[in-house]
């Protein structure tokens, strides 16, 4: 059974940073693990993803300020945010599923298991 748990959100100023993590516990070790956020009234949008392998990929908005990484021994993912705008006000779900070579999975009905959600406002 996999769990996760988000933490790291809160409240920031625009233009500011902001560091998430995904605790994971569970058989993950070859598992594809992403972000995937939802704001207040929008369907969920996926943020970036990382693979078993280190391989990541994000959405094209986002590319050049959130940066995602994986620390294997620690079973952690992490999301760093920066130059935050209030629009990526959100709560940021933690989401995995088992990875299969040479895919990349961008909507959410393609991950079997999601954490809580983490709170993010960014305020102007």
């Amino acid at each position: 059974q996999v769990q996760l748990v988000e933490s790291g959100g809160g409240l920031v100023q625009a233009g500011g940073s902001l560091r998430l993590s995904c605790a994971a516990s569970g058989p993950t070790g070859t598992y594809n693990i992403g972000w995937i956020r939802q704001a207040p009234g929008n369907q969920r949008e996926f943020v970036a993803a990382i693979r078993w392998t280190g391989y990541r990929y994000y959405a094209d908005s986002m590319k050049g300020r959130f940066t995602i990484s994986r620390d294997n021994a620690k079973n952690t993912v992490f999301l760093q945010m920066s130059s935050l705008k209030p629009e990526d006000t959100a709560v940021y779900y933690c989401a995995a599923r088992r990875d299969s070579r040479g895919s990349v999975y961008k909507d959410e009905d393609d991950y079997d298991y999601w954490g809580q959600g983490t709170q993010v406002t960014v305020s102007s």
